[in-house]
């Protein structure tokens, strides 16, 4: 079984996200994503033919306050693609990684989350299959 298939996600926390995003668009021309609350990149998947997954890597700053993170205390956190994120949970866990034991499930795909030995939190995401 492969574990980790891709990058989902770069996210890190920024004392000024709006100033931030402002540079990296003025600067790089980097397309955000405006939603409610949050602010972000999405770098969309070219499809392949055998690609039976759809998919896209988010890169975006999350406020300096944020709990999203936590437990961890690190400033960043990556997202993985993995291909069966219940099976891969299980095996890390038999090796003695720290799973955490939520799992969240909507539209975008399966998500849950390890601890590295280094104290930094790891997102897995299983994306949905195409359509």
């Amino acid at each position: 079984m492969k574990r980790v298939t891709g990058i989902g996600g770069v996210f890190f926390k920024s004392k000024d996200p709006k100033k931030l995003k402002e540079w990296y668009i003025k600067h790089l021309g980097v397309p955000f994503v405006e939603e409610e609350s949050d602010s972000y990149v999405i770098f969309n998947w070219e499809e392949q033919a055998n690609n039976e997954r759809k998919g896209y890597t988010l890169w975006g700053p999350f406020k300096e306050d944020t709990e999203y993170m936590k437990p961890s205390e690190k400033d960043c956190m990556f997202n993985f693609t993995v291909e069966n994120l219940d099976d891969l949970l299980k095996i890390l866990k038999e090796e003695g990684v720290h799973v955490f034991e939520e799992i969240e499930e909507h539209q975008e795909g399966k998500f849950g989350w390890i601890m590295d030995p280094e104290g930094n939190k790891v997102e897995l995401w299983e994306p949905p299959l195409k359509k």
